[in-house]
């Protein structure tokens, strides 16, 4: 059972929880990308197992009217064990969901694993012409060259500012400069992307720059944030643009719990104050 403190960034540990929480998100209007924990899978029978029960998530999404969508972690299908196994597993996600009209999006995990993702990204795009979607990392230096080559694309990509510590020789780590590269970035994006572009961040300052974009050129976009995180923000800005919130669930939701309430002050804070109360 999760604790109420954890909560907060959990939307169950079952199916039934996960799409209830996102019938209660599109109540405000925000819909919701459903993510099953679980990631860095070593045996096949983990990543297949995983990977059938985002079809069974599927075939839940579609037997009802929820505004909702699936991601999924490259290692959690088995990219650790091989690309191989990863692609054949993503595949079978995505000839299920396809048909059923169900997006899919896949996650970016450490800049080890970009070259692979991206493969699998544009060869299952191409085939569902934009079912698609992918993650990139504004604070990786290859970025703006990646961005080059999904442009064209069908299906959409999400920028966020990047996590993972990745090292300096492949990565920005100053603050300042991930957000000057976030900005250069969503500003290429809103000019040259023409399917769909999703803002992954919470700073109020890119949501700003991706409206102002969005008058100039009139691309489409999204905004996603995590569950748990400014949701009150979230709410407000379903009124303005469309609103998707990022909501994992299953029963490895502990290690999650933990990144979430220690990479940001106001996570530990609401944390403490939950313990004291």
């Amino acid at each position: 059972m999760i604790p109420p403190l954890a909560r907060q960034f959990i939307a169950g540990e079952t199916p039934p929880e996960a799409l209830e929480h996102a019938r209660r998100c599109n109540g405000d209007g925000i819909g919701v990308i459903l993510n099953l924990l679980g990631e860095h899978y070593e045996g096949r029978a983990q990543a297949n197992e995983d990977a059938m029960t985002y079809q069974r998530l599927v075939e839940d999404i579609a037997g009802t009217d929820l505004q909702a969508c699936i991601s999924v972690k490259p290692s959690q299908l088995g990219l650790d064990i091989s690309e191989d196994v990863f692609t054949q597993n993503l595949g079978r996600i995505v000839d299920h969901a396809a048909p059923r009209d169900v997006f899919v999006w896949i996650d970016m995990e450490d800049h080890t694993t970009t070259d692979a993702t991206l493969d699998a990204f544009e060869r299952f795009t191409r085939e569902t012409d934009g079912g698609v979607g992918v993650c990139l990392q504004a604070n990786l230096r290859r970025t703006h060259d990646d961005l080059e080559r999904l442009a064209d694309l069908p299906g959409k990509v999400r920028l966020v500012k990047g996590a993972y510590d990745p090292p300096r020789s492949v990565a920005y780590r100053d603050k300042r400069r991930i957000d000057e590269a976030y900005r250069a970035q969503l500003q290429y994006m809103f000019r040259e992307c023409n399917d769909g572009i999703a803002v992954g961040s919470h700073d109020p300052e890119m949501i700003a720059l991706a409206q102002s974009l969005h008058d100039d050129w009139e691309t489409p976009y999204e905004v996603q944030m995590l569950m748990g995180v400014r949701e009150a923000a979230q709410r407000s800005l379903a009124g303005e643009c469309p609103v998707w919130q990022y909501a994992p669930y299953g029963t490895k939701w502990l290690d999650y719990f933990y990144r979430r309430v220690s990479e940001r002050k106001e996570n530990a804070l609401f944390a403490v104050r939950a313990i004291l109360s």
